[in-house]
């Protein structure tokens, strides 16, 4: 009888210990999601948060149909986190956020099309994607779009406006100014003086 005590009390303890280890997590407010995948953590806290919200994710996702919840979703499909993995399903909730214009959205696809990452490389819709990213002031795909107008892709009538918005970018990071600054220079060797200048243009508001 005191044995049963014992094995009773012990496995109260373990529940109660696990209980106050599994704290609830809150859905993710639109801000902060933002905000975790424009700096590449938005997996990493759907694994921190032990996994607690896949069908909250996967609601907003497929019946709200908002963009960021498409891209993480997506994400978390392509990658097999979380959830079992659908490279093909988790591509189409991601064109899906980029459908609606979403910048993080519209950088991976291009990054993907120009790296081969689970799509066959296609140059012209890698410039497509990172364009639509680029003009919305993703910086990253900024970085990438002179790097391929510098390797020679795409076409030079859009030089002036890659330059303009690459050199009106606020870089907080060292190593990116620095990699900003190389680009820059190397793409305005393939311009006139003058468009140069007149990409120098402040962004306007």
């Amino acid at each position: 009888m005191n044995k049963l005590k014992y094995i009773t009390l012990g496995l109260y303890i373990l529940t109660s210990h696990a209980m106050a280890e599994l704290k609830v997590v809150q859905i993710y407010q639109q801000e902060e999601l933002i905000k975790w995948i424009n700096n590449n953590e938005h997996l990493n806290r759907v694994v921190e948060d032990r996994c607690q919200l896949v069908q909250d994710i996967q609601a907003r996702a497929e019946v709200v149909a908002n963009p960021a919840y498409q891209f993480l979703w997506g994400d978390m499909l392509a990658w097999g986190v979380c959830i079992e993995r659908d490279a093909e399903l988790g591509l189409h909730f991601i064109q899906s956020a980029a459908m609606q214009g979403l910048p993080p959205a519209l950088e991976q696809l291009g990054r993907y099309y120009h790296k081969g990452i689970l799509v066959q490389p296609d140059m012209k819709r890698a410039l497509e994607y990172l364009r639509e990213s680029a003009v919305q002031g993703n910086l990253k795909a900024q970085l990438r779009l002179v790097d391929l107008f510098n390797q020679g892709y795409g076409s030079p009538l859009d030089y002036e406006s890659a330059y303009h918005w690459l050199h009106n970018a606020v870089i907080q990071d060292t190593k990116q100014h620095q990699a900003a600054q190389i680009a820059l220079a190397k793409l305005s060797e393939k311009m006139p003086a003058k468009i140069v200048k007149r990409a120098k243009r402040p962004i306007a508001y």
